[in-house]
């Protein structure tokens, strides 16, 4: 994140900082109240203040450091962030219900499907979430035994 930052000539603020560094602490996606409660004081004045956190998170969504997970209506951290441009990139997220682990892949065969879609219906696509429930391994055999 610093050097994209640097090569994009923007300023990773000790807020910015922080927040990302909470979201990829698990690989869990966390909520902005979540993250507001593990934010200390000590991160400056208004920085637990709702519209702050969500600022934060816009800005480290617009640079591509993390996604949006809209069922969730929580944040994960991206594992690929575009350095070229800053902006997104089409991701597929598996979810377990169970326990919330979260895994981005980069399937480039259903992002082509989408795009040829929306041409069809001449949708114009300005942004995409594409969201599997389900169970992960660990889960499901915890289920098994």
């Amino acid at each position: 994140a610093e050097a994209l930052c640097a090569e994009r000539g923007l300023r990773l603020t000790p807020l910015r900082r922080r927040v990302l560094e909470l979201v990829w602490q698990s690989h869990k996606p966390q909520g902005a109240y979540d993250l507001l409660e593990k934010l200390d004081s000590a991160e400056g004045p208004g920085a637990k203040a709702p519209p702050t956190i969500y600022r934060t998170l816009e800005w480290l969504q617009e640079q591509g450091f993390v996604h949006r997970i809209e069922s969730l209506n929580a944040f994960i951290g991206c594992p690929a962030p575009d350095p070229a441009s800053g902006e997104g990139h089409s991701s597929q997220f598996f979810i377990c219900a169970d326990c919330g682990v979260a895994a981005e892949v980069h399937d480039h065969g259903v992002a082509s499907a989408i795009a040829e879609q929306a041409r069809r219906l001449g949708f114009a696509v300005e942004g995409q979430t594409v969201e599997i429930r389900g169970r992960c391994p660990g889960c499901r055999d915890e289920a098994a035994k």
